[in-house]
């Protein structure tokens, strides 16, 4: 339901998106420079206010990608993570420096098992470091955000402290993180509901929400935020994050939108756009959106049952509180073939959602036309996979390329995989191995090419389109001593599919700058 015209209008609430920062803390979730840009750019053109682009701090690949995004996307406050010191405070200078709109988010954790046991610090010290820090953010940031670690275990007349005592110092947002999920909606209510009552000074900043999905209340807590007066929510694409993940960004939009007669708040997010940045997320971090999601997953708009079916075809809204139209979906099934010409594919990615350049556009009718050759029918799933695999996965730089694949197999007959790899450098490198399979062998034989051995923990293969030559998306997740590293690949046959994930999980590591940035990023902590 929609506010009607007689209603007030909705305030606004600050959309808060972590994607880069949180979200890429996921295990095996990294993501290089291009593919940082292209999200961020994605994030931009979706409407969120805020992009928290990285932890400087964090390693020197995170500087330079803050420091990419801040240049190269308009729009949004791109915003660092740094701890309550002079260090981080400076890195995330140095890497926010040229950005037109800048935020500087300092945290501190504030709850007893984190003062006791991670900071070793009684609370006077918790109140002068958060102090210092807020200080020394604004020194170089009009705009300074600080969170107080771990809020919602934190004794609320010590919460009430620290909050005051940062705003006193110069912070323009406070966030009341639930950083292990531990909170109920109505504590946490309760607990921006007393910020709010006790807080001098409260009014001079915004509040923020950040909540994580532990007990699988992310999105429900950061409402029941919203409603006791909180107006930033700090929220991922596909609610991506640490362990469970945090809030799902397009559930928190779509709920403000359909519910508004409630919440009474809007968002700048345009809603068509969360579709395509799910897609382009999902393919970039290799983390499946599970069917039954929310809002973008494939079920979200499917009915099945006899009953919903024939409610559906009397009036939609029998069994849809919102149309699938409002977040992206493309209802349309257009099949295009191989004599479908550059400008019908251009039509047909415009009435998906994606704005490419000529250039771009270029490279994805190359794919286009080679997949033709190879399959009759092209549909809509088919286009989004290429635009994301050509234009993502496929950019950046790369260690190995296939070359050559062939695989033997057969009932009686070891399975028996022959490789060709070619280095950046153009050497071409050959290596046979015999599998439990074919693809087995393919990934034994990519290992003795390459020298990198890892342990392989999943493995699937999900049909993009329709028909029995349908493309197959290949995932994989492979463990290795620098981390947990996750790969895709797309092809019409599964084993070269399987290949080319395999030796993107590969190529990740070799080129891998900073070997376990994310267990760096938890001792440091973070909201």
């Amino acid at each position: 339901m929609h506010p009607t015209s007689s209603q007030a209008a909705p305030d606004r609430v600050v959309i808060f998106d972590t994607t880069l920062r949180d979200g890429e803390q996921s295990p095996g979730a990294s993501m290089n420079l291009d593919q940082k840009l292209q999200v961020a750019r994605a994030l931009a053109d979706l409407g969120v206010d805020v992009i928290e682009a990285g932890f400087a701090a964090a390693s020197p690949g995170d500087l330079e990608a803050i420091r990419g995004v801040s240049r190269q996307v308009e729009g949004p406050i791109i915003a660092s993570l740094s701890r309550c010191s002079r260090g981080d405070i400076a890195a995330s200078w140095e890497a926010l420096r040229d950005a037109p709109r800048r935020r500087c988010h300092v945290f501190l954790a504030t709850s007893p098992i984190h003062r006791d046991f991670k900071l070793k610090m009684a609370k006077d010290e918790i109140v002068r470091r958060a102090v210092e820090g807020v200080k020394l953010a604004r020194e170089k940031f009009e705009d300074v955000e600080f969170s107080a670690e771990d809020s919602a275990r934190t004794e609320l007349d010590f919460l009430v402290e620290v909050v005051e005592r940062a705003i006193e110092a110069g912070a323009t947002t406070v966030n009341i993180p639930d950083t292990v999920g531990y909170a109920l909606p109505s504590t946490y209510a309760e607990t921006i509901r007393h910020l709010r009552r006790h807080v001098r000074g409260i009014e001079k900043a915004v509040i923020s929400v950040h909540c994580h999905n532990d007990l699988g209340l992310a999105v429900a807590n950061s409402l029941a935020g919203v409603l006791e007066g909180a107006r930033q929510v700090e929220c991922t694409i596909n609610g991506i994050g640490e362990r469970a993940g945090n809030a799902s960004l397009e559930e928190v939009v779509m709920a403000c939108r359909t519910r508004a007669d409630v919440l009474g708040i809007a968002t700048g997010v345009r809603t068509d756009r969360l579709y395509p940045t799910s897609r382009l997320v999902s393919q970039v971090t290799g983390l499946h959106v599970q069917r039954n999601k929310a809002i973008v997953g494939q079920n979200a708009f499917a009915h099945e049952a006899g009953i919903h079916q024939h409610g559906m075809l009397t009036n939609r809204e029998t069994y849809e509180i919102m149309r699938p139209e409002e977040v992206g979906f493309a209802r349309s099934s257009l099949v295009l073939g191989k004599h479908s010409g550059r400008h019908a594919l251009k039509e047909r990615l415009v009435a998906l959602g994606y704005q490419l350049e000529d250039g771009a556009i270029d490279r994805v009718f190359a794919d286009f036309k080679a997949l033709a050759d190879k399959k009759k029918d092209i549909y809509d799933a088919d286009i989004e996979a290429l635009l994301v695999h050509g234009q993502i996965l496929g950019k950046g730089l790369v260690a190995w390329t296939l070359d050559a694949l062939s695989t033997t197999s057969g009932t009686g007959t070891l399975p028996v995989a022959s490789v060709a790899l070619r280095t950046a450098a153009g050497e071409r490198l050959q290596e046979v191995a015999a599998g439990d399979g074919p693809v087995d062998a393919a990934f034994k034989a990519i290992e003795q090419a390459t020298g990198i051995r890892v342990k392989l923990r999943d493995y699937q293969v999900v049909s993009i389109s329709t028909g029995e030559d349908a493309q197959g998306e290949v995932s994989l997740e492979v463990e290795h001593p620098t981390g947990v590293y996750r790969g895709r690949a797309l092809s019409t046959d599964i084993v070269e599919g399987s290949a080319r994930a395999f030796l993107d999980v590969v190529n990740r590591i070799a080129l891998r700058a900073a070997p376990v940035e994310s267990e760096a990023r938890a001792e440091m902590g973070t909201p």
